[in-house]
């Protein structure tokens, strides 16, 4: 049977969080998720799709004409343990897009990003019919100086997040959402891409943005499989 032995339903945000943090290859969770969809498999939770709006919600609601603040979301996290079957991933995706129109039926998109710094170029998003929309060398994502990995959202002025990372690596409290004072300290910025993908509900819904193909991330030297950069 394969693949086709997994169940997709809603799940609490707690079991979810707790799957992401133990088979998620960043092992944190995203606290802006609001739909969690478990995935199991023979009765037991192997799996966890997050969605819920961007965190950059102004700077992306444009990629799509017409679209009202309420009418797309993210897939924030996609965790799965190596116990589910192959092409798990892509029918788990396939569902989740007829659970969101049934239940939401007002959310005409879904955005997400691929991490090739330290995971994947996104095969699973490819398989499940994503438009790549954006090739884009990493200035996001930030190697602190005891190792862990933050992006630079999480460092935006305003943000409680900044506070804490502020009074953990001694630096002074700054306004602005520059990240040099983080880098002088002894940060790094992760070498690699961020790959953007956009999976349309409604088909009427129309890109603002440039539609690449799928090749144009070899040819862009992003291709990254595990971690690892591939040929």
């Amino acid at each position: 049977m394969g693949a086709k032995e997994i169940e997709v339903k809603p799940i609490n945000s707690k079991a979810a969080n707790a799957l992401v943090r133990r088979v998620h290859y960043s092992g944190s969770v995203a606290s802006n998720s609001q739909l969690h969809l478990g995935v199991f498999y023979r009765g037991k939770l192997e799996g966890v799709m997050q969605y819920g709006p961007p965190l950059a919600k102004r700077k992306v609601i444009g990629l799509v004409e017409d679209t009202g603040w309420n009418e797309f979301m993210e897939l924030n996290r996609m965790a799965f343990s190596d116990v589910l079957p192959r092409n798990s991933e892509s029918r788990a995706l396939a569902v989740s897009f007829k659970l969101i129109k049934k239940h939401y039926p007002h959310i005409k998109w879904l955005l997400s990003f691929s991490d090739a710094t330290q995971c994947g170029d996104g095969t699973i998003y490819r398989a499940a019919g994503f438009l790549l929309t954006q090739i884009k060398k990493n200035t996001m994502l930030l190697r602190m100086p005891d190792g862990i990995v933050v992006t630079s959202l999480t460092l935006r002025d305003g943000n409680a997040a900044k506070k804490k990372f502020c009074q953990r690596y001694g630096i002074p409290y700054f306004s602005g959402s520059t990240v040099k004072p983080y880098l002088d300290a002894g940060a790094e910025i992760i070498e690699g891409f961020q790959i953007r993908y956009i999976k349309l509900l409604d088909n009427s819904c129309k890109l603002t943005c440039e539609t690449l193909p799928y090749s144009a991330i070899q040819e862009a030297g992003a291709s990254m499989y595990k971690g690892e950069p591939r040929a």
